[in-house]
């Protein structure tokens, strides 16, 4: 059986840097070896919007600080792992990738898939389903086309309020993205607890 596979991302594929795009972009993968493991997690981060009170889901972005520490507490106990790549914008050269926000996206979601160290192979897979239609129309028949045959056996898209894996997997990205800012202190804690719990199978720095 594949593994059970949610993604999100922190940041925007834009590149209008000096007008409010963000300077990093984070693609995260979250994945759990079985059903089991995945409703446990699930189930934990329904609870704690309870606990903590937040609405109408979990957010990195807008998540206070002490509410993001009881997240990634909990977190050590859950059985996935996480693997992001990263993508400094101000390395991209590629006018293509510059230029064209969906390709952008494409094109590191399946990096992500071909670098994955076997972790992904026959996967099924949940994205945030918020977007356009003819969007998530696009990168599902990009996938296929670009990745061997088999690679995913089932592509899904949910709105991330309705999916709390969906949510672990946009925290972990913003935890990610958020170690590379040079302008806050505690800019690499939360990615700090992920690493000590053993969840962060890999983060690849695109160059």
């Amino acid at each position: 059986m594949g593994a059970l596979v949610f993604i999100d991302e922190s940041g925007d594929p834009g590149f209008k840097l000096d007008k409010g795009s963000s300077q990093v972009f984070v693609l995260s993968v979250v994945a759990f070896k079985d059903a089991a493991a995945s409703k446990h997690a699930g189930d934990e981060i329904t609870a704690l919007m309870g606990t903590e009170r937040v609405k109408p889901e979990w957010k990195f972005s807008k998540t206070r600080d002490v509410s993001r520490d009881v997240f990634f507490e909990a977190a050590a106990a859950w059985d996935f792992q996480c693997r992001s790549v990263v993508v400094q914008k101000d390395a991209i050269t590629s006018h293509h990738l510059r230029t064209k926000p969906r390709r952008f996206y494409n094109y590191f979601t399946k990096m992500m898939f071909e670098h994955d160290g076997g972790l992904l192979t026959g996967a099924k897979v949940v994205l945030d389903g918020t977007g356009d239609r003819r969007f998530r129309k696009e990168l599902v028949g990009y996938m296929r086309r670009e990745l061997p045959k088999g690679t995913i056996k089932k592509f899904d898209f949910r709105a991330s309020h309705k999916d709390p894996l969906v949510q672990l997997a946009d925290v972990c990205a913003g935890a990610i993205a958020r170690s590379y800012s040079d302008t806050r202190r505690d800019g690499a804690k939360w990615r700090n607890m992920l690493e000590r719990s053993g969840c962060i199978n890999d983060v690849w720095e695109f160059r």
